[in-house]
């Protein structure tokens, strides 16, 4: 699907996203937003580079006229972190601009705060191996904003830290894994809207990020795996 819509920005800013089964992209130029998104969990690394394109060419941009690079730094498909990550690094090796990273979390979140005006929001992603990767989150003057810490653990020992007398807004497919974790609070909804992350909602993130100085050199891109690679590597066929 392809839409633009209308923003304030400053810089033009390419967004990425292959941490989850959803690919997406996204561009921000001149007050205007361009985006693409496919479910296509094992076609991310063909998707991509014809979807930078294609955002590029809807915008009528070429690649060199990108200010920041934001990406989705994870937590999420291990396959899928890398496949961000190194797109990003070429990227912006080559055009030598800054980049920022931006929580899969929280870019789920942001599309709740987004669309559903949602003021508190739980995310979940199914982290497979009878885990989940989960975030807590509150409404900021419109941004998505950590409580506590992003975490991987057992359904059963997920924390609710957020206020659950009032409304709390789920995303994630952590939920479809684990519908136990519905049950944490009567006040939970789920959120189908903000099932995946969108690189749509990574722009705002990244804006926000930029203002606080959270933009980085390319050699300091740092993937979030919340997991520890050494158990992963344990598994048969991981590497």
């Amino acid at each position: 699907m392809t839409q633009d819509v209308q923003k304030e920005a400053s810089s033009t800013i390419l967004a990425l996203d292959t941490c989850t089964e959803s690919c997406s992209v996204a561009l921000m130029t001149d007050g205007r937003v361009y985006q693409q998104q496919v479910d296509a969990p094992r076609e991310h690394s063909q998707r991509l580079l014809p979807m930078v394109e294609s955002v590029l060419n809807q915008a009528q941009l070429k690649v060199n006229n990108i200010d920041y690079i934001a990406y989705g730094r994870g937590p999420g498909s291990f396959t899928g972190i890398r496949i961000c990550t190194s797109m990003t690094q070429g990227l912006a090796l080559g055009l030598d601009v800054p980049v920022i990273g931006i929580s899969t979390l929280a870019a789920m979140a942001q599309i709740a705060i987004e669309k559903e005006a949602a003021k508190q929001v739980f995310c979940a992603i199914d982290a497979r191996m009878g885990e989940v990767y989960w975030g807590q989150f509150i409404d900021v003057n419109g941004i998505a904003t950590l409580v506590g810490a992003e975490r991987v653990s057992r359904p059963e020992e997920v924390e609710i830290q957020l206020d659950i007398s009032a409304s709390i807004d789920c995303a994630g497919t952590g939920f479809d894994a684990y519908p136990e974790l519905l049950r944490l609070s009567d006040n939970m909804t789920l959120c189908e809207q903000a099932k995946f992350p969108q690189a749509s909602a990574m722009l705002a993130l990244a804006e926000f990020g930029m203002r606080k100085g959270d933009a980085t050199s390319v050699d300091e891109l740092a993937p979030v795996y919340l997991r520890d690679t050494v158990t992963w590597k344990k598994l048969p066929g991981r590497e």
